[in-house]
């Protein structure tokens, strides 16, 4: 591979490396330059903060991913003013959530790269991927791989840019690539049809587990139901057996009572009988 040529091309080289091996590689190159202008600014280049290397390597190796998000955001930012305020709250929280997914995607690359991606770091690689979101000049910045330092948003200001890209940095005027904002109000009906479809999938899986459920207990009872008719029948017939026995005893407890009144009377009759007799004989 040739070595590059510009200053562009030779500061997008120094910004991908290791930030350990800048500054050698930033000697080397200054060496090798063809004129004396190019050499002074090839050593005036600056090695880039911790952050800014991390972004680097976003805008290197997930540029597709880093591309989107920034497109996004610029389609956003033009159609912003058409927006209420539910909507804007909206459009902070996805732009957020967006932020802090590419903040991960980023620390993630770089320690691939073995470095070190602190917490501090990560706050402002966030700082400056919400700035890109916000601002068509950061979005340039961040997009070229040759950030030296993190950026920062501040209200609705322009995000400052001196020194903060290693070589020229060209910022298109926002017009250049916003879309239309017929095509953003198509997207954003296609991502609300999107999640309506996911929300609807969800209710009716949330439906089909419960009438799963009642199905389940539906048949349960009706199990339980079928053991307790048939015990019931089963006790109807216990208890017509059990009457049918109760009404026999209380015939024979009838009959028996007569019977027992009989033998009372003759045995009243026999002991009279032996007492005449005993007294006969007495006499």
């Amino acid at each position: 591979m040739p070595a590059p040529q510009t200053i562009v091309e030779i500061a997008a080289e120094l910004c991908a490396l290791p930030p350990e091996d800048f500054v050698a590689v930033r000697n080397a190159r200054a060496r090798e330059a063809d004129d004396a202008a190019l050499a002074a600014e090839v050593r005036a280049l600056r090695k880039p903060l911790l952050a800014a290397w991390v972004v680097n390597m976003l805008a290197r190796e997930d540029a597709d991913a880093l591309g989107e998000a920034l497109q996004l955001a610029d389609e956003l930012r033009a159609a912003q003013d058409d927006l209420d305020a539910v909507a804007l709250s909206k459009l902070g929280r996805e732009r957020r959530t967006l932020t802090r997914a590419l903040a991960r995607r980023a620390a993630a690359l770089a320690e691939q790269h073995g470095a070190t991606v602190s917490a501090a770091a990560v706050e402002s690689i966030e700082q400056t991927l919400n700035a890109a979101m916000r601002d068509a000049g950061a979005a340039a910045a961040v997009a070229s791989g040759r950030l030296v330092r993190p950026l920062e948003a501040s209200g609705m200001d322009a995000v400052h840019l001196a020194d903060a890209v290693a070589g020229p940095l060209e910022v298109p005027h926002p017009t250049q690539s916003a879309a239309p904002t017929d095509e953003l109000k198509t997207r954003r009906e296609r991502r609300d049809a999107e999640r309506a479809a996911r929300d609807a999938e969800r209710d009716a899986t949330h439906a089909e587990r419960e009438q799963s459920r009642l199905d389940e207990r539906w048949r349960a009872a009706r199990e339980r139901a079928v053991l307790l008719e048939d015990r019931i029948e089963a006790l109807e017939a216990d208890l017509a057996r059990v009457r049918a026995e109760s009404s026999s005893l209380h015939e024979e407890i009838d009959a028996l009572a007569a019977e027992r009144a009989r033998a009372g009377e003759q045995a009243k009759a026999a002991r009279r009988a032996a007492d005449q007799a005993q007294a006969r004989l007495d006499d």
